[in-house]
């Protein structure tokens, strides 16, 4: 079937839709806006297909811990809990899978999640990442249909590689954390041995206004393993809870899991002529131009008294921020500042806050929100519920968290700007270009184990295509294992 005799793609209204691969934003790279109907009415949707688990991370373990700042980046950033060096600050993690169910393997090769709470005095902020430094999309209206082609199929009720595969041929983008994915960092040994990303562009702001974008890398202290394919599915089968039973026994007997942070700086005056996009998701800041620079340590020293309470009902959201740190215009981080905690709304709804493991620990939150489901905080009997008042409320500051950037032109359905070393397949072919040979053997074993399975030669061919774009000799190597699959 041709593009043209294709039905028309509508809105839950039924209007057609213009553009379904970019949100709107406020000119070429600028934020994105309220406006944009078709994006906010996807992800709002998307938050309530599930019920009550997590439509994505659903599979996850927790463990509360602090972290203590070892190096000086105030020059950086006005943020009080990366002040002075020794300052300790309680946090709080959850780890995860993302495609699979509350019930699914912890050693499946999926991405793992890494969010992590900081009870800050400032209020609590959080920073919602991956293992790895990069993911499949750009563009959060992608999002919902990314997830579906990873879920079970609605028909027959499993995971489909046709479905999968299917989505990234038709998403060249995905070719740099697929070849992530496929590799030998594809399944952790365990939550202690990986690292962890914030993987989106945030804006540091310092106590003089100036502005940096930066990007935060956790280095595990206990050094990477990871299981291959074939122990992967072994470990699933022994011992499904494996990463949760680990994490719960090596805080228990006193072994406490650390992670170092780095982060990458950019002075914000350089992002525009940066060779790559600095805000596209699917990209990384190779380290020869932005050197990681150590700001301290993470580390887990308790685990929950109640997994269902503490794990299952914290909800993590990127646009928790706290003076001295905000978000920048990378298009996925605007669509999750909405979308994560519209989806914790839902789950636990509108008082999810009010939780012990969400709410504040080192401040009090103090607004004027009142009322709805659950409701467990308590107010003076004269207080008054509206802002302006003539009373004793809580006052604005007039002190944004973060400063200002302007924006230009039009509002639209714009493409993200092009940078010089904007395709997508370069960095893909740098990652594999990078590898041993026995590390390249067991990527394409890996893609071409699911390659192999789909129905559809187009779609392959496709895929084979974004391969050989990386690297001509990828691609000839999971052409010959898809063909020598499909021939045995």
């Amino acid at each position: 079937m041709s593009k043209s005799s294709k039905p028309t793609l509508t809105t839950e209204a039924g209007a057609p839709v213009a553009d379904n691969q970019n949100s709107t934003s406020a000119g070429i790279g600028g934020p994105l806006l309220l406006q944009d109907q078709h994006l906010l009415e996807k992800l709002a949707r998307f938050n309530r297909e599930r019920i009550p688990e997590r439509v994505v991370h659903a599979r996850g373990s927790g463990a509360y811990g602090y972290f203590e700042v070892t190096d000086d980046v105030t020059g950086h950033t006005r943020a009080h809990f990366l002040g002075e060096v020794g300052r300790r600050t309680e946090t709080f993690i959850r780890f995860s899978t993302v495609a699979d169910n509350l019930g699914g393997p912890d050693a499946a090769r999926d991405p793992r999640g890494f969010a992590l709470k900081f009870y800050t005095e400032e209020g609590n902020y959080d920073l919602v990442g991956n293992n790895t430094p990069v993911f499949f999309i750009k563009d959060p209206l992608k999002f919902p249909d990314f997830i579906h082609s990873q879920k079970r199929d609605p028909f027959t009720g499993k995971q489909e590689p046709d479905n999968v595969w299917d989505f990234w041929a038709h998403s060249p983008e995905a070719t740099h954390q697929v070849t992530w994915l496929m590799g030998d960092r594809g399944i952790p040994a365990s939550y202690r041995h990986m690292n962890g990303y914030g993987s989106h562009t945030y804006q540091w702001t310092n106590a003089e206004g100036e502005v940096f974008f930066v990007k935060y890398h956790f280095k595990t202290n206990q050094g990477i393993r990871c299981l291959s394919s074939e122990q992967g599915a072994e470990l699933s089968g022994k011992d499904p809870n494996s990463h949760q039973t680990d994490l719960l026994q090596s805080i228990e007997r006193g072994v406490f899991p650390s992670w170092t942070l780095y982060v990458q700086i950019m002075p914000a005056d350089e992002a525009a002529d940066y060779r790559f996009n600095p805000f596209d998701l699917t990209k990384v800041w190779p380290h020869k131009d932005y050197p990681l620079q150590r700001v301290g340590r993470l580390v887990l020293d308790r685990n929950p008294d109640n997994v269902f309470a503490e794990v299952e009902q914290s909800a993590f959201s990127p646009n928790n921020f706290v003076p001295g740190i905000g978000p920048s215009p990378d298009k996925m981080l605007q669509g999750r500042l909405f979308a994560y905690a519209d989806a914790h709304r839902y789950r636990l709804g509108v008082n999810h806050t009010q939780l012990p493991v969400n709410a504040p620990k080192a401040t009090t939150a103090n607004n004027y929100g009142r009322d709805g489901f659950m409701a467990t905080n308590a107010y003076n009997r004269h207080a008054k519920n509206y802002e302006p008042n003539s009373y004793d409320g809580p006052a604005e500051t007039g002190v944004p968290l973060s400063a200002p950037r302007p924006v230009t032109g039009y509002w639209g359905t714009h493409e993200a700007p092009q940078h010089a070393k904007d395709d997508d397949f370069f960095q893909a072919g740098e990652l594999f270009r990078l590898m041993s040979e026995e590390e390249k053997g067991r990527l394409v074993a890996n893609i071409a184990g699911g390659l192999a399975q789909v129905s559809r030669e187009d779609v392959i061919e496709k895929n084979i295509a974004h391969f050989s774009a990386a690297d001509p000799d990828y691609g000839r190597r999971v052409e010959a294992a898809v063909r020598e699959l499909q021939e045995g």
